[in-house]
């Protein structure tokens, strides 16, 4: 490839990324073929001659879904397949019969950050809240603490652990292990859900809310301990908690496993075995096996595939959007730009961990989906930070954490949340949503520079 003015790379760049927020923001095109269009015009004004942008772009969509878009397909399958056999409702019950009473808002969380792993935080928060307010009118708990809490869990997994789509996403573009993904991703993810834990708590003693006797309207008034009731009996058609975890846990397991067998330097027949089950695309599809023949059994053939087709359409969106942004990530490696900010960012006393943090918060602000926030900043900084010393899977993991900064009024999630815990004075509204994702999204740059610091 002929050499190119590094000034006109540099050009190209800032061109590419402006027309990429333009269409992002204030035209009907998608975030997939805006990417697109984004590497094209990012090579094209940086020099590169034609032939070698159309190669980059082939190259760097089929290369990223080659690794990771299998499993962005299984997750989602398994997902559906949580939402409508009711596994979602039996891992909540499972958490509050477990921790017991006054423990309501860990149970919600600790659902949510599991839930979450392989369903949508929009979907899952759907499906759960009218638990969340069984709660409160059973409780006398606020709904804000409680509704709060269960969208904190969702939200976190959702943009830290595969195999959600955009972390799975991120992990493609900076090459790195979907499993060292997961492990890292739950670590990191514990600290950030406690935090926000504490601050629903405090806002559901500062603004008590409980539905009021019709269940269709809520009561703003002074906290009131009330009486403590049970929940009553779950529906018998729920299935089993065993049955219900499997699909999480058995994929999560062998991953692990097949890590453990690399750090112990494991050989033989075993280690073969191990790496075979253990590697995402197959651990993930036994989790997807054990949902359908476990969870599935007493729903009709017809009805199950047709409910499974519609997980499958909405793959397919993420799934373009992530190779996407692969192209726009090899048509910046193979133009070289990633060496001149590299050497710039060298030169200057920002941690280039922060990179890749910092595109995302920046994306994610402006255009709101934290999904297209994380890849648009691996796709730019994956180039970038493979020139300098940082550890890819961190720079994976400051993706995705400042996909997490200040969710407000153009992010989804922000009116479901809001609007189902019945809040709808804007103050309000950015008080119990907003603030609890930025403290979130605070504690995991901390976190960041902590591991950064000491790996």
């Amino acid at each position: 490839m002929a050499p190119v003015n590094e000034g006109q790379l540099i050009f190209g760049l800032i061109v590419g990324i402006f027309l990429l927020l333009i269409m992002i923001l204030k035209t009907k095109i998608h975030p997939f073929p805006a990417l697109i269009i984004s590497a094209a015009a990012i090579g094209i004004i940086g020099g590169l001659p034609p032939s070698s942008v159309i190669s980059s772009i082939t190259k760097g969509f089929g290369g990223t879904l080659g690794s990771i878009g299998i499993i962005i397909g299984f997750g989602i399958m398994m997902g559906r397949i949580f939402e409508i056999s009711g596994a979602a409702e039996t891992m909540a019950r499972t958490f509050i019969k477990i921790l017991g009473k006054g423990k309501e808002e860990l149970a919600l969380a600790i659902t949510g950050f599991v839930v979450s792993i392989p369903i949508f935080c929009d979907s899952g928060f759907v499906v759960l809240f009218p638990l969340a307010k069984a709660i409160s009118k059973n409780t006398k708990k606020s709904i804000i603490s409680l509704g709060v809490s269960l969208a904190l869990g969702l939200v976190i997994t959702h943009s830290l652990v595969p195999p959600t789509p955009g972390p799975v996403g991120v992990a493609g573009i900076f090459e790195v292990s979907v499993g060292s993904m997961i492990l890292w991703g739950i670590v990191l993810a514990i600290p950030m859900l406690f935090v926000g834990l504490a601050y629903a708590r405090w806002l559901g003693k500062k603004y008590y809310q409980i539905p009021d006797e019709t269940g269709e309207g809520w009561i703003r008034t002074t906290p009131s301990k009330g009486t403590y009731t049970d929940l009553g009996k779950a529906d018998k058609n729920l299935p089993s908690p065993f049955v219900s975890f499997a699909p999480i846990i058995v994929p999560i397991i062998l991953i692990l496993l097949q890590n453990v067998s690399k750090l112990l330097n494991i050989t033989g027949a075993f280690k073969e075995v191990i790496s075979f089950l253990g590697s995402p695309v197959i651990a993930v599809g036994i989790g997807l096996l054990i949902a359908i023949y476990g969870l599935g059994r007493k729903t009709n053939r017809k009805e199950f595939l047709s409910e499974l087709e519609k997980g499958i359409k909405s793959a397919g969106i993420i799934i373009f959007v992530t190779g996407a942004g692969g192209a726009l990530g090899m048509v910046l490696r193979d133009s070289g730009i990633g060496n001149v900010i590299a050497e710039s960012i060298s030169k200057t006393s920002i941690p280039a961990i922060l990179l890749p943090f910092i595109i995302a918060t920046l994306v994610r602000f402006v255009q709101g989906s934290g999904t297209v926030a994380m890849i648009t900043a691996a796709s730019i900084s994956a180039p970038i930070i493979a020139n300098l010393d940082v550890n890819p899977l961190f720079a994976a993991l400051a993706a995705s954490i400042g996909s997490l900064f200040f969710s407000y009024f153009n992010d989804s999630y922000f009116w479901v949340v809001n609007r189902m815990m019945g809040i709808e004075d804007t103050k309000e509204q950015i008080k119990f949503w907003s603030v609890t994702t930025t403290l979130v999204w605070a504690t995991g740059l901390a976190e960041l520079l902590i591991i950064s610091a000491i790996f």
